[in-house]
């Protein structure tokens, strides 16, 4: 084990031992000093072909060709790691000579695990045009196919993961990526997080198997499971899927899923695979098919969908991993095929061959029937969204035409009752499950947080009007705010008497003012009941700020014979009228299906352009349909399609998006009890549990009290090392240290960003439930505490941020919660005087001196005068620290000055009126940069710079200046070689190699060199 706080390199050589030790991998050694580091280490790669038996010229020829793909400047990232990736699973075909035939040579052994050379080395160096040296690098025969970033337990597994990334952008040392086939990312206190080339952040994975506690740490425990010998090629050999530009691995539950479906497979054995909606059945489908063509030079893979946009979307997937796969036209088209031996992987709707109109199910029937024909190969049938295709007259079809075939089922959705004894007859028991509350754990989507609305009551609450209100006039004058009231006692007139389509309608728009996942870049898909309710809806959208914003989508198709008979006696519009009104309006000319698939390509890429759907039945359903931030239900629903629909809203989307969001307009809580009732109670023979599979809503009330809870605690626990009296001083110090030490602020940086993050989390959390806090269960004692403790933490912020200098990190949020504190927060906060808002204190130095600077702090804090020393030093210190490599000379002096003022102040060797006076010329010397006694020819800040850090001495400077001026090219810094010819015309002025290289990195700090007028 490893101690507390132990640094990253005790982890490293704990690691390294247990590769050698456990995994049985060689020791290469630190490679630190090495020279010539490759990710093709071609001196171990030749002698492990030698001894499989290939000759000279073989070796030499496919070291020329894996070293040329590897290494290909034409290709981005992802392409050449394609291309090598192909020739490491397939081989490289070579002849000895011209005319002769061609050979496989192998680069790794993938059947026999055991037969390959597993080494490990460490402080792998490369030297590109930047020096980068990854931790650890995996080889197998020489070839480096795994990378390992580690982290002491102190620091977030995230900085690893982001090293890796910045290792692979182009100029850095992208080339090495070129055969890495993992990318892992660990630490002690983390664990371990893996995933492969240009993986976002947000996608690295997690392993899970086994029992969570096995004796040793996360980081061991894992990558002796994914490393193990066998274990690593079988992930890179059968799990590695290029989706259409994203290299991709599995997640644990899709390994097992498949490793548990290859053994039903082998024993010609169906089932079910039930992996709740969002956690990548559709990658499963495709791992699987692939791995039994491969392994089955009979096999045939046949997948059956029950709606066009399914069996498109099918085949789009397979097209996009480069898996070739043929889309049938009719049924007679799919019995022709089966007849064939190729191709040998098809799709095909189940009942919607060549005919739009669900009717037409029975004369397929017959199509198969009246044209039988042989079928050639074994072949296995996936059933997608099985729960729905899995009864009556398809059952007799499948097991009729296709006797012999393995049927596997997939669903997100556990089986009804009703459903349960057909399946079973038709597929088999359960293959493989992953339940909705195991992917929720995982991280893999998210949780739901339900709201049921009664729209007349919520509505024509006085409180949800006047919040409305205040957001929205906060910035306007008091005569501005007076007219506005007219209008808007005319809206509430309005509301109390409008339709309940109306209604509702106000009532999500006021949600997207005001909640924020919906404020910024959220989107929403409405269910209505019915499409004219639907089209009623889009009409009432249009008339808000929706207009443009908004589609409707719905299987409707207008044509003129929907409306032929239709007249009313007064002239208005019938039900029929208005929907096909609506749509010949919003088509514009286009068909259905190109409004619909513009729509969603909106919706999915441009949320900010189309931010709502309103839809009835589509979209709803299928691993492709729309993920959206809110999912408002005013259509009655229950069981498959229900769970379905709401899962729409648990995908994940960025750290911003905590939860799921469900609004219920039509009260169907029960209905989703009830649907949990009969998920259960099909499952016992299968020993599952009730709280397994059942779908977790949250009570809205019950959720906001759990956050505040839990944000306040973060920030109690954060907090809980400051010293007592646990006054402002002591929070200073803890969350700054000390301002004599130069490397206090810096090293307390993490501290005081947790400690903003963290109050930001809490405000919001008190913002949600403010106004309810009685109903979610507070008790008045609670209540003031809590508020006292918002007052507290904002104060805490404030002053820190002031102290340390530090603009907010969070600058997006201000507006929001300055909005929320001013709605919810009865008390007094720190304000600054109005003229001095958008300036630092360093600027209100300079421009009105010290006594209006000490004026503009907070209150608590300028009438005490240790408070004002400590943040005072601390601002000019952190401009000092901001700003130093533009001048290390200068700023290096005004160190040494503010360090000795603070001394004097120390030891009472100063008045206060004198200290004040001494760190108020500093601070004006620190913000103008400059010394008093520059030469007047020495003008410009980088003339400047160049005459403080070359000894003063005055020619040197200009001609230093001259020579960077007269040489420099656009977009010179990055650039080696426009670097190099900088650095060539600086040698010639200062003859020194080392003083070209130190004063090269100041003229990089320069902005005015950036300029080519400059």
């Amino acid at each position: 084990m490893t101690k507390v706080g132990a640094p990253e390199i005790v982890t490293q050589k704990r690691v390294i031992k247990l590769f050698k030790d456990i995994l049985g991998y060689n020791y290469l050694g630190d490679w630190k000093d090495r020279q010539n580091n490759s990710n093709i280490e071609e001196e171990l790669l030749r002698n492990w072909l030698t001894k499989k038996g290939y000759s000279e010229t073989l070796i030499n020829k496919a070291l020329h060709k894996l070293n040329i793909t590897a290494n290909n400047a034409q290709d981005d990232l992802y392409t050449l790691n394609k291309k090598v990736y192909g020739l490491l699973r397939f081989g490289i075909n070579v002849n000895e000579a011209v005319g002769q035939n061609f050979e496989t040579v192998e680069l790794v052994d993938w059947k026999n695990p055991n037969n390959n050379d597993f080494s490990i080395a460490e402080e792998v160096t490369f030297h590109g045009q930047r020096e980068k040296r990854p931790d650890l690098v995996l080889y197998i025969n020489g070839i480096a196919l795994g990378v390992i970033e580690l982290k002491r337990s102190t620091v977030s597994i995230g900085e690893g993961i982001r090293q890796s990334r910045v290792n692979q952008q182009e100029g850095v040392i992208s080339s090495f990526f070129s055969t890495i086939q993992f990318v892992f990312a660990a630490s002690d206190s983390e664990g371990l997080l893996y995933g492969t080339i240009k993986t976002e952040e947000k996608y690295f994975l997690k392993w899970k198997e086994g029992n969570t506690d096995e004796g040793m740490l996360q980081i061991d425990k894992y990558l002796i499971k994914i490393c193990d010998k066998s274990r690593f090629l079988e992930l890179i050999y059968d799990f590695v899927l290029f989706d259409g530009g994203i290299k991709k691995l599995p997640r644990p539950h899709q390994y097992f899923s498949i490793k548990a479906a290859q053994k039903s497979v082998s024993k010609r054995k169906g089932g079910i695979i039930w992996h709740t909606q969002g956690s990548g059945k559709s990658i499963v489908m495709v791992l699987l098919a692939k791995w039994i063509l491969e392994n089955n030079p009979n096999a045939r893979v046949l997948i059956i969908t029950d709606r066009d946009e399914l069996d498109t979307q099918i085949e789009r997937v397979f097209n996009d991993v480069d898996v070739e796969i043929k889309k049938t036209n009719s049924g007679k088209d799919l019995m022709s095929l089966l007849g064939q031996a190729k191709p040998r992987l098809i799709c095909s709707l189940v009942h919607k061959f060549g005919n739009r109109n669900v009717e037409n199910f029975d004369d397929f029937i017959k199509e198969l029937e009246n044209n039988p024909s042989n079928i050639l190969g074994e072949v296995f049938v996936f059933v997608d969204e099985c729960h729905r295709t899995q009864s009556g007259k398809l059952h007799k079809v499948m097991k009729t035409i296709l006797k012999d075939a393995i049927f596997i089922g997939f669903t997100g959705t556990p089986l009804l009752k009703k459903d349960k004894q057909i399946t079973s007859e038709v597929f088999g028991g359960y293959i493989h499950t992953y339940k909705f509350n195991e992917a929720i754990e995982d991280g893999i989507v998210l949780d739901l947080m339900y709201e049921a609305r009664d729209i007349d009551q919520r509505i024509s609450s006085q409180e949800e009007i006047d919040e409305y209100f205040n957001e929205k006039t906060k910035s306007l004058s008091d005569y501005q705010k007076a007219e506005l009231k007219k209008k808007w006692g005319t809206m509430q007139n309005l509301l109390s008497s409008t339709s309940r389509i109306k209604r509702i309608v106000s009532n999500i728009t006021s949600d997207f003012d005001l909640k924020e996942p919906l404020k910024r870049s959220g989107n929403a898909i409405l269910v209505a009941g019915s499409i004219y309710e639907a089209c009623r809806y889009f009409e009432e959208f249009g008339r808000k700020k929706f207009k443009g914003k908004c589609a409707i989508i719905t299987s409707y198709n207008p044509s003129f014979k929907d409306i032929v008979t239709e007249d009313s006696e007064d002239n208005s519009e019938t039900h029929k009228e208005f929907i096909y009104n609506t749509y010949i309006d919003l088509l514009e000319g286009k068909t259905s299906e190109n409004y619909e698939k513009n729509a969603k390509e909106k919706f999915l890429k441009e949320p900010a352009n189309m931010k709502l759907l309103i839809v009835v039945d589509k979209l709803l359903t299928g691993f492709d349909a729309p993920h959206c931030t809110y999912l408002y239900i005013d259509k009655n629903m229950r069981d498959h399609t229900l769970f379905q629909a709401i899962c729409r809203v648990n995908r994940l989307d960025g750290e911003k998006k905590k939860f799921g969001y469900i609004v219920d307009y039509k009260n169907l809580f029960e209905n989703v009890n009830g649907a949990i009732n009969v998920y259960t109670s099909p499952l016992d023979d299968e020993n599952f549990k009730k709280e397994e599979i059942e779908i977790v809503l949250k009570d809205r009330l019950e959720k906001a009290k759990e956050r505040l809870d839990n944000s306040l605690e973060e920030l109690e626990l954060l907090c809980e090392p400051v010293e007592p009296p646990k006054e402002t001083l002591q929070y200073f110090r803890y969350f700054c240290g000390n301002i004599e030490n130069t490397d206090d602020l810096k090293s307390n940086e993490f501290k005081r960003h947790t400690l903003y993050k963290n109050t930001v989390s809490f405000i919001r959390a008190y913002a949600n439930i403010s106004l309810e806090m009685e109903k979610a269960g507070y008790s008045e004692n609670e209540i003031k505490y809590i508020k006292k403790r918002i007052d507290l933490y904002c104060d805490l912020r404030d002053q820190i941020k002031i102290a340390s200098h530090e603009a907010i990190d969070l600058k997006s949020y201000e507006a929001d919660m300055r909005y929320l504190i001013d709605e919810y927060i009865e008390a007094d906060r720190p304000k600054n005087i109005s003229q001095f808002d958008d300036l630092s204190l360093l600027e209100i130095i300079i421009k009105s001196g010290m006594t209006e600077a000490i004026k503009a702090l907070p209150e608590s804090i300028k009438n005490n005068k240790a408070l004002v020393d400590e943040v005072i030093a601390n601002n000019i210190r952190s401009k000092i620290m901001k700003d130093h490599l533009i001048d290390p000379a200068f700023y290096d002096e005004m160190s040494k000055l503010l360090t000795a003022i603070i001394k004097e102040r120390k030891d009472n060797a100063t008045k206060y009126e004198d200290y004040l006076k001494k760190m108020s010329e500093l601070a004006k010397k620190v913000q103008e940069g400059k010394f008093d006694n520059i030469p007047v020819t020495v003008k410009t800040q980088a003339q400047r710079a160049l005459y403080n850090n070359l000894g003063n001495d005055e020619t040197l400077a200009l001609g230093c200046d001259k020579a960077v001026k007269n040489t420099k090219k656009a977009d010179w810094k990055g650039n080696k070689q426009k670097e190099n010819e900088i650095k060539a015309s600086l040698y010639k002025v200062l003859n020194n190699g080392e003083e070209v290289e130190r004063i090269f990195d100041i003229v990089k700090e320069q902005p005015e060199y950036y300029n080519l007028n400059g």
